[in-house]
């Protein structure tokens, strides 16, 4: 455990969890210093190469550290409930990423609700993708990486490259993703206890994100979707999370579609643990893994 943190990770992620009765302006500072400060020890980033990925000033940051195999690229997209986060927040887990995967890491600071509500963020994971495939990285040789959030991001770059007939990378990885923005499943009930989410929280974040959109819509929630066709996934997922019979769902409809999927169950862990590897060796092992499945795919 880190200095100045209480053995009870979850207990101080809970005290950190944001609060809906602050101005968002607020929760976003709180929830950028805490994230930044629990991920310290994954090492010192090196230097990051900005560009702008979009007519809407949409901007990705180039992480590379001496592992990296060039032409080998991790497509990441940050958690933070489509409201909060971006690359420094969870340049600690990027950076983790980039050495298991021995890959670059090119993460995105999409547009965040409710100043840019659904689906401003689909649009923004879209032209991230698009921008590597025409600017030197081919579609083979790039895996998307995404946590919560960011997860379900990955899962709608897939959809719509799918059914608009772009090329699709190999691969992909959803870590703890939100698949079902009306948060079916019994979890989010019987986890209540076990997780740092709330309910409440998740039904913020389809308010904000949502905007009074149809939840049911495919790119809200994926689970939705037609999922035939999709490639190869790796899904990670604690069986203490709120979200964890939701995205259990998804696996078995995209196995039942056709669809080769990884489905790793971390028993006991609650949403995104994966972020506080510095703290619980379930989130290095969850990141070694992501690490394992990257390189076999950008191998072939």
């Amino acid at each position: 455990m880190a200095q100045g943190l209480p053995d009870d990770l979850l207990t101080v992620i809970r005290s950190h969890a944001p609060d809906p009765k602050k101005p968002l302006s607020v929760v976003r500072q709180e929830f950028s210093a805490f994230y930044r400060k629990v991920q310290q020890e994954a090492g010192e980033l090196p230097f990051m190469e900005r560009v702008v990925i979009s007519g809407n000033g949409v901007q990705g940051f180039w992480i590379s550290v001496p592992e990296s195999v060039p032409g080998c690229t991790v497509l990441f997209f940050h958690g933070g409930g489509f409201t909060l986060g971006s690359t420094a927040d969870y340049r600690g887990l990027c950076l983790r990423i980039a050495r298991a995967a021995r890959a670059r890491v090119f993460s995105v600071d999409y547009r965040l609700a409710p100043e840019h509500a659904f689906p401003a963020a689909v649009e923004d994971a879209v032209a991230a993708y698009r921008w590597l495939i025409t600017h030197g990285s081919p579609p083979h040789r790039v895996v998307p990486v995404g946590i919560s959030a960011g997860g379900t991001l990955v899962l709608d770059l897939l959809l719509f490259a799918r059914d608009s007939g772009m090329p699709l990378p190999p691969a992909a990885v959803c870590l703890s993703p939100a698949v079902d923005m009306m948060f079916g499943g019994r979890s989010v009930e019987t986890n209540r206890a076990a997780d740092w989410i709330t309910a409440e929280r998740l039904h913020a974040i389809r308010t904000m994100y949502l905007a009074g959109h149809d939840p049911d819509d495919p790119l809200a929630s994926p689970i939705h979707a037609s999922l035939a066709g999709l490639p190869r996934l790796y899904i990670q997922a604690g069986t203490h999370e709120l979200l964890f019979d939701g995205i259990t769902s998804f696996v078995k409809k995209a196995r039942w579609a056709g669809v080769p999927v990884r489905f790793g169950i971390w028993q006991d862990m609650f949403h995104c643990w994966q972020v506080f590897a510095d703290h619980v060796p379930e989130g290095k092992e969850a990141v070694d893994q992501i690490g394992t499945f990257v390189q076999d795919v950008l191998s072939r």
